[in-house]
């Protein structure tokens, strides 16, 4: 069971290690050092529109329903920016990860919903439509919750006023103070190399041209023997990431372990039929809420493979009984993603806390309150629209 977990994660542990060493690389390089300077003059230094800015950036790069994608352009591009003014970077770190939750979670291309679609065999268009006045809600909650953030900050750090960041905003915060990197390993002649590199990676990965481990393996090399061509250089580099990427690859072989046992003993199916056993004949009529209500806890200590494909298809059953359609359930059912995101078993968050160097505990400590708030929300919305009934 183990082994079968492994192999079930082994592509998105090289996914991810590769992924943090490409951007590592890239960052040390000093490619977004001219776009995080030109934000700080657009945005005067106001964390409160930093925030604000971090979430339109997140939710748009997510519509291609990619969390990976989403984290590695969103933290890659306001990670220094962040750092430089001395803003907490699980700020930054929440932000995204609700980005991701709400416009992967719901659109019928992104991971859950497609699930949820494929495991009930419906139709995208009647499952989507009438979830989108939820989904903009859920965009609205993350404009507020980032204008909250951002005034937290603000009160914390304070505006910076001036154009240029002055030294001092760098050594006042320990974390920033690390991430300063010296002047001889920045590029600043590579970097319209290095963007046509991004680029070219980001194309062709969504269009599916080559495997995503593989063609971050490929962009990793060539973005190291461009920037540093000398061996040692090179070394200083990977081993300067090292332990960050060592800690998300050993997670996620971790949490595929888990994850291995958890179906091969048919613990899923057992909890599934025990929910179903403890569910009261009179919230039947109210069993689409349920379904949403549970589906925090359930898809935060599953899977979605294990959730969608092994629990979803018999709460639908479940569901028929007390005349709630199928369709309803598969929409309850993606309700809970902003809580599941929080999960050890989601690749791209365990990436995004790699990109942030914070650890997965930090940050559901942080965020925990604001993906349920999040969560109950789009509930309340999908329940007055009648999305579910």
């Amino acid at each position: 069971m183990m082994l079968d977990g492994l192999k079930v994660v082994a592509p998105s542990a090289a996914l991810l290690l590769f992924a943090i060493l490409f951007f590592g690389i890239l960052i040390d390089a000093g490619l977004f050092d001219p776009l995080i300077n030109k934000m700080v003059k657009i945005i005067k230094g106001d964390p409160v529109k930093i925030a604000i800015g971090t979430a339109v950036i997140a939710m748009t790069v997510a519509l291609d329903g990619d969390g990976t994608t989403t984290h590695m352009i969103t933290i890659s591009a306001m990670l220094a920016l962040y750092l430089r003014l001395g803003m907490n970077p699980l700020v930054l770190a929440t932000i995204s990860m609700l980005s991701v939750s709400i416009m992967s979670g719901m659109t019928p291309w992104g991971g859950p919903a497609t699930r949820a679609i494929a495991a009930l065999g419906l139709d995208a268009n009647e499952f989507f439509i009438p979830l989108l006045p939820t989904m903009f809600s859920g965009m609205g909650c993350i404009l507020f919750i980032s204008y909250l953030l951002g005034k937290k900050e603000r009160a914390r750090v304070g505006i910076i006023q001036t154009e240029e960041i002055p030294a001092d905003v760098l050594e006042s915060n320990e974390a920033a103070a690390t991430y300063s990197l010296q002047e001889d390993i920045k590029r600043p002649k590579l970097r319209w190399v290095n963007l046509i590199l991004v680029l070219a990676v980001m194309v062709t990965l969504v269009m599916g041209i080559l495997p995503a481990p593989v063609l971050f393996l490929i962009g990793f090399v060539i973005a190291a023997m461009i920037n540093y061509p000398n061996l040692e250089q090179q070394k200083d580099r990977i081993v300067s990431h090292a332990g960050n990427a060592l800690t998300v690859v050993t997670l996620v072989f971790a949490a595929g372990i888990f994850s291995g046992i958890f179906s091969g003993t048919k613990m899923v199916d057992a909890i599934a039929n025990s929910l179903v056993s403890i569910i009261p004949e009179s919230l039947g009529s109210f069993f689409p809420l349920v379904v949403a209500i549970t589906s925090m806890p359930f898809t935060f200590a599953l899977s979605n493979d294990a959730y969608y494909f092994g629990v979803l298809p018999i709460l639908a059953e479940t569901g028929a009984a007390y005349g709630a359609s199928p369709l309803e359930i598969a929409r309850a059912s993606v309700l809970g993603q902003p809580v599941h995101f929080l999960s050890p078993l989601v690749a791209s968050t365990l990436l995004l806390v790699g990109m942030v160097k914070t650890d997965i505990g930090e940050l559901q400590r942080f965020a925990f309150k604001w993906a349920v708030l999040c969560s109950l929300v789009i509930m309340i919305v999908a329940f007055l629209t009648s999305a579910i009934s």
